[in-house]
Parts: structure tokens; C-alpha cells; sequence
């Protein structure tokens, strides 16, 4: 059972008939250190659709984690304007956000934070915990998203009994559960081997190939090659904003790759 919500969104800009998923519109976001201000978003504009698969790429400081933030409504911009499905939720409260967060955003993080003492279905089951799902209902859709990450056979191992990549993926099994709009992954192979991280962004491939929308930002060109679009940050502005012309398919990739013990 696919978890993830389709859409289909081809050629929605040049039709004129979509919405964006994501719509950015001159977002500034300024910081105060003692007596200097920091610029560290000046004026960012983008759309991102529904289905799109895009890395954030960008030195350090250039905005790109900033960007992410305010995306993943755990940052309000100072000025602009952030549509998220067309509800501009820049101007939301933190409740209203922190249920935004619950509902349509999923996260993967490059340090994996799962709880240590919870096995991996009930590290699955935790964004379910205050949504009021039914406890039946929260096991079911956990051991689907278990399965969907290839990890159907380790929902009662502990984190310590899992590879850094099992782990991974009990952290996108975790993002998948709430039925996001979108999935934001921070660094998300950044910890991970070669191979471990190519197997990651196979998983995330075959996601959006089901219709979910993907945002993640990495250090690594080899792996921004993997999605569909790159977006490059520098000094607070989108610097580049360009269709990757032939995506690496990490199927195929993984061909070529010695095989590690999981």
C-alpha cells in the first residue's frame, strides 16, 4: 500500500491551471547578533509543484538552511510571503503552524533522532501521537511505512540494532506516516556511506515516482544529481535555478556498486 498522496501537476505552469504547492514570493529574513544584522535571506522567490523532486544546494551561510526552515514552518520569514497549497502560512500562529508541521510537511534529519529505547515501529508511530490517531490505526500505518522503506521484518528492533542506514530509513518511515503534502530531507545521506546513501535516495526516487513532493538540501553534488531540480543558494538569493537534464537513477547506480553488509 503506497502512504504518500499523488499528484499530477505536468505542465501545470505553462496551463495556468495548478496552484503551486509551494509559493515563495520575495522572502527576506534577517537575523540580530548583538549589534550587527544579519541578511540571511534577501528576497527569495520560487514555486515549487506538487510531484517535484528538488535539492537545495549552497555553502554554508548561504541561506539554504534558512530557507528550509521557513519551509518547513519552523521559522517565519521577516518579510514575504510563503503559500503552502495557496494558505499563506507566514502569517499563521504557532499552533496553526505546528499543526501545518503535523499534517503536511514530513522531516528526515541527517542525524536520524530516533528515540534510542523505542523500537523502530514505535519510532514510526510518533508523529501519529498528536493527531489522536486510533492506536490500532497508528500500528497498521506504521508497519505499511515500515514495509514501503524495506524495513517490514525489523519493526521491533531497537535503533541499536539497526545499521546507520536502517536507521534512515525508520526516520523516512517515520515522515511517511502523517500522509504529508511534502517530505523535507536536511542532509538526510550526510552520515551514511557511499552506497547506504545511494539506497536511501533510491527510496526517495521511487516517493516522488508515487506523487510525493521532495525538498532536501545537501553538501553533495553527486547526490542533488539524483533529483529532478537544482536549486543553488548564495549570499540569501537563488543564485541558480535549474531542471536537472538527466537525473542519475539510483537503481541503476546501485548496479554498479559493491555490495555492503546491511
Amino acid at each position: 500500500m503506497v502512504i504518500v498522496n499523488p499528484a499530477t501537476t505536468k505542465n501545470a505552469d505553462a496551463a495556468g491551471v495548478s496552484t503551486p504547492l509551494v509559493g515563495v514570493h520575495d522572502i527576506r529574513k534577517n537575523y540580530q547578533l548583538g549589534e550587527t544584522e544579519v541578511h540571511a535571506l534577501r528576497g527569495v522567490s520560487v514555486r515549487i509543484h506538487a510531484g517535484d523532486f528538488v535539492a537545495i544546494m549552497g555553502a554554508s551561510g548561504s541561506g539554504k538552511s534558512t530557507f528550509m526552515n521557513i519551509l518547513g514552518c519552523l521559522d517565519k520569514p521577516t518579510s514575504g510571503q510563503y503559500l503552502l497549497e495557496g494558505t499563506d502560512v507566514s502569517a499563521l500562529t504557532k499552533k496553526e503552524l505546528a499543526r501545518i508541521r503535523n499534517q503536511k510537511i514530513g522531516f528526515v534529519f541527517q542525524g536520524f533522532n530516533l528515540l534510542g529505547r523505542t523500537t523502530a515501529l514505535e519510532n514510526t508511530e510518533l508523529p501519529m501521537l498528536y493527531s489522536r490517531t486510533h492506536k490500532n490505526d497508528r500500528e497498521r500505518r506504521a508497519r505499511e511505512a515500515l514495509v514501503q522503506v524495506g524495513l517490514g521484518d525489523r519493526a521491533d528492533h531497537f535503533p541499536s540494532q539497526l545499521s546507520g542506514g536502517q536507521q534512515q530509513r525508520v526516520a523516512i518511515a517515520r515522515a511517511l506516516v502523517s500522509q504529508p503534502r511534502m517530505l523535507l530531507a536536511d542532509e538526510p545521506t550526510g552520515n551514511l556511506d557511499s552506497r547506504t546513501s545511494v539506497e536511501v535516495m533510491e527510496i526517495f526516487q521511487k516517493l516522488n515516482a508515487d506523487g510525493l513532493t521532495i525538498i532536501l538540501v545537501t553538501h553533495e553534488p553527486d547526490i542533488a544529481q539524483f533529483a529532478k531540480r537544482e536549486i543553488v543558494f548564495r549570499d540569501g538569493q537563488i543564485k541558480r535555478d535549474d531542471v536537472v537534464e538527466v537525473p542519475h537513477v539510483a537503481s541503476e547506480v546501485l548496479k554498479t556498486m559493491p555490495t555492503i553488509k546491511d
